[in-house]
């Protein structure tokens, strides 16, 4: 959790002090990522031009449920890093947009369907698209999905917590991110 606060608060440092425009940065955050078992996350981006931004993101998620017993605990845990890129075809902070990101995941799952728990590092890069609707001058509510391609670093357990090994090795993986229905908050 500490590591997750200075990266967000270094990042947001970074962008706020390249330049003090109205209308310049954005603070967000994705409502579903909440939903999907409390995963913390916040998006600090930076408006380059007109139609162009640039976004660093993070996630993270700590929480383990009924933990201690093998037969009842589950998790997704994560915690996962993003910079990219977005395009506003009419304006930054408006409208369509088409986004790139750069993500570093790490990450432990299981429990949830079966007892097979899940490790391990995902880095890659994805594509995005979305629509952001102004609610005030200052508050957009927006809405996306994307696409995420990378490598995955994994090993396979057969119970949350028994730490007997299936399985372990590299596979490439393409995967859904970013469904999101986020709040933003613009500078």
């Amino acid at each position: 959790m500490k590591r997750f606060a200075i990266i967000l608060a270094v990042a947001a440092f970074a962008i706020l002090s390249l330049k003090s425009e109205a209308q310049t940065v954005s603070l967000s955050t994705n409502i579903l990522d909440y939903a999907c078992l409390g995963t913390l996350n916040a998006d600090v981006s930076y408006s380059l031009s007109r139609r162009w931004s640039v976004t660093a993101g993070a996630r993270y998620n700590p929480f383990t449920f009924r933990e201690g017993d093998p037969d009842k605990q589950f998790q997704l845990r994560q915690q996962s890093y993003s910079l990219g890129a977005r395009l506003w075809p009419w304006h930054t902070w408006s409208g369509w947009w088409f986004a790139g990101k750069l993500r570093y995941q790490e990450y432990n799952s299981g429990g949830i369907r079966s007892l097979e728990t899940r490790e391990g590092d995902r880095f890659g890069a994805g594509l995005y698209a979305g629509y952001t609707y102004m609610l005030t001058s200052h508050l957009n509510i927006e809405f996306g999905l994307g696409l995420w391609s990378g490598m995955d670093v994994y090993r396979c357990y057969s119970c949350p917590v028994c730490g007997v090994t299936l399985e372990s090795g590299k596979t490439h993986f393409i995967l859904p991110d970013d469904i999101m229905i986020s709040l933003a908050y613009v500078f």
